[in-house]
């Protein structure tokens, strides 16, 4: 599931909503994901490059069908049962929500891998970032 709203959504109603889904019924375990702007420029630090002037913000958009497909490829992934995903598009500044993630499954293992793939996929391959300098 992906949404978007202007407002970032309640974790504690995304868990209750979560255990309430029949599909659901096998996870032992769920792990968010909070990804907030920051102002160190994102691209740059992780090519290891320092000194870099601080961001303002950002502009972020994403591609919704290639979101859904890593919610997909992420609920493929062994022992998970859930998967959850909200963006933030438009104008952000530094603080602001850009993407939060939820994750269920049975053990914690295979839920840690399945929410580090999903941010991973959604930050390389899903969503667009230009920087407010």
């Amino acid at each position: 599931m992906i949404e978007k709203r202007e407002k970032a959504p309640s974790m504690d109603q995304w868990l209750e909503e979560a255990k309430e889904d029949p599909q659901a019924a096998a996870c032992g375990m769920y792990l968010f994901h909070n990804g907030v702007v920051r102002q160190s420029a994102r691209a740059s630090v992780r090519q290891g490059e320092k000194g870099l002037p601080p961001v303002a913000g950002l502009i972020l958009s994403c591609d919704e069908q290639k979101v859904r497909e890593a919610v997909r490829k992420a609920k493929e992934m062994p022992g998970i049962y859930y998967a959850r995903v909200w963006l933030n598009e438009g104008e952000l500044k530094v603080g602001d929500d850009m993407m939060r993630v939820l994750v269920g499954g049975d053990i914690r293992p295979r839920v840690i891998d399945a929410l580090q793939a999903l941010v991973e996929e959604i930050k390389r391959n899903c969503v667009k970032e230009t920087e407010l300098f």
